[in-house]
């Protein structure tokens, strides 16, 4: 019989499926700028749930937090380095997309502690950061290889942080969580 929990994961996979449809009647970036953020919001909502995932809360944390902070420091030290023109011509920070790499990197966190209970987590995730990605070309705010190469420094840089975390923070063995009683 499904515990409740496993009633949610559906739930929220229909919420990332759905949610691209309201970005696809913006015109401004708002939308954009929420759904970008979906993917990892499932991953907080999922655990949260106590939906079974690969890491604990602190591996979860830590590894998105270096994943995260790879994410947006080589998105924005490109922006301001390379000087690229967005197609609308508004400024020069083009290149890379940040939107498409925080999208990706939130797709990945969501593959990475979910996608073992159905292959339809993963594929909810990389659509919505497609639909993302794809969104910003569409309405000029990005060249296609803008969102290519955020979308790579967006999924390398949280399988560099799930690499990483145990290396620096190693989980100790079950019998040290439990409690010491002093006689």
């Amino acid at each position: 019989m499904p515990t409740p929990t496993h009633r949610l994961l559906p739930l929220v996979l229909s919420l990332l499926l759905l949610f691209p449809l309201p970005a696809a009647s913006q015109k401004s970036d708002t939308a954009d700028d929420i759904l970008r953020l979906a993917p990892y919001a499932a991953v907080v909502t999922l655990k949260a749930a106590g939906v079974e995932s690969r890491s604990t809360w602190s591996q979860l944390l830590v590894s998105n937090a270096i994943g995260g902070a790879t994410t947006v420091g080589l998105t924005y030290a490109l922006k301001h380095t390379i000087s690229e023109e967005r197609p609308d011509h508004t400024d020069h920070r083009s290149f890379p997309s940040g939107h498409a790499a925080i999208a990706f990197a939130g797709a990945t966190a969501l593959h990475k502690e979910y996608g073992h209970h159905s292959p339809l987590v993963s594929i909810a995730g990389y659509a919505l950061a497609t639909c993302v990605a794809a969104d910003r070309v569409c309405r000029d705010r990005h060249h296609w290889y803008d969102v290519c190469a955020g979308a790579a420094i967006g999924i390398l840089s949280v399988e560099f942080g799930y690499w990483l975390t145990p290396k620096i923070f190693p989980e100790k063995p079950q019998s040290a969580h439990l409690p010491v009683t002093l006689y």
